[in-house]
């Protein structure tokens, strides 16, 4: 049978492998590997999706009037400049459609959220990774790497696997050593959990800056992965321009009921960030104490690097954890074959993965 032609470079994308959720042969498992809320959800964003179901038979708001607003109320935004989507993946989607294509070329660091890479690939634009300086990004590296064909720089601050992030000295020095045409997108979805006085998660260069725009998203602090709800808050022109682009009806009603109601419940927010302050560190502390190197990171997940000696790779650490139904994950896609990167759960949760990682080290 003859099938329609593929755009060029389609067959050649890998798809994106998301955490696993079960390991074979055990009812109940620990899962460390897809950096969820560790306290779970809002209970207000919970009574606002039961309360929801009653009108599924309706359309959602294509505006996301209410959710906007609560967005806009909570961070002291102007809701005209915010664009909600399906995770700030749809955004991420929309904004290299837009911008990108043939001949283009979309830039990020080295160890970057896969989806900068693979949404470029989609559009038949050429990714460009640039070297990062001891896990963190490196803005020099990241200017070095410009060209003519750059049309837009994604940075994820904080960086998922690793951690770390940059100062907002530094990213305005990376902002204002770019072309003005060159869209900066910064991805903050670790921000809430950042406490940092020289941290900034992007609204003052939005502000400042005409072609920059900030991410954000509700699957992490927010317990709403499920939900699949993000978003951009970014200049007048680039909003026009995603709201053109995205579908009518991007936000299902659920969603966007539970994110208004999470977005106000701020003790909520305040409790799941005190949390992953306490087991963040207390999960560095033991597991460096035990010798394993482990890079500062400021999210609600450790990345854990390990010695390439037999039998104490990270893919022999890695099985030792499934076998006592614990899944962390293996950052071999991220070109880091030698780390796990491991997401802050429940006390208990972690209590169960410092006790597994120090037999193994032990052992």
């Amino acid at each position: 049978m003859k099938q329609p032609p593929v755009r060029p470079g389609i067959l050649n994308l890998k798809p994106y492998v998301a955490g696993e959720s079960a390991i074979e042969g055990h009812a109940t498992v620990i899962k460390l590997s897809s950096n969820e809320g560790a306290l779970g959800t809002s209970p207000k964003a919970i009574a606002a999706v039961r309360q929801a179901t009653g009108e599924l038979f309706r359309y959602p708001d294509g505006g996301a009037v209410a959710l906007r607003a609560a967005i806009a109320k909570r961070y002291g935004l102007d809701a005209d400049r915010l664009v909600c989507g399906a995770g700030s993946d749809e955004l991420i989607s929309l904004l290299v459609r837009a911008y990108a294509g043939p001949g283009d070329e979309v830039l990020f660091p080295e160890h970057a959220f896969l989806m900068y890479r693979i949404y470029a690939q989609g559009v038949g634009a050429t990714p460009v990774a640039a070297p990062e300086n001891g896990l963190i990004a490196d803005v020099d590296a990241l200017l070095a790497h410009v060209t003519d064909n750059t049309r837009i720089l994604f940075l994820a601050n904080p960086n998922n696997p690793t951690g770390t992030y940059l100062t907002i000295s530094e990213v305005r020095r990376l902002r204002e050593g770019l072309r003005e045409d060159v869209l900066l997108v910064l991805d903050a979805a670790y921000a809430e959990y950042v406490d940092k006085n020289d941290y900034e998660p992007g609204v003052a260069l939005v502000d400042s800056h005409p072609n920059t725009v900030m991410l954000r998203t509700f699957s992490k602090i927010h317990g709403m992965g499920g939900a699949r709800l993000g978003w951009a808050y970014a200049p007048a022109h680039v909003v026009d321009i995603l709201n053109r682009l995205r579908s009518p009806f991007n936000v299902s009603l659920t969603a966007l009921a539970a994110g208004a109601a999470s977005m106000g419940d701020i003790a909520f927010q305040d409790l799941a960030r005190q949390h992953n302050d306490y087991w963040l560190a207390w999960t560095t502390e033991r597991l460096r104490a035990l010798g394993y190197d482990l890079t500062d990171s400021v999210g609600n997940f450790v990345l854990v690097t390990f010695p390439t000696e037999p039998g104490r790779t990270a893919a022999d650490a890695d099985a030792a954890l499934r076998a006592k139904g614990i899944i962390v994950r293996g950052m071999a896609g991220y070109g880091l074959p030698n780390s796990l990167r491991i997401t802050i759960g429940t006390g208990d949760e972690m209590q169960a993965c410092v006790d597994a990682l120090t037999e193994f080290i032990t052992a």
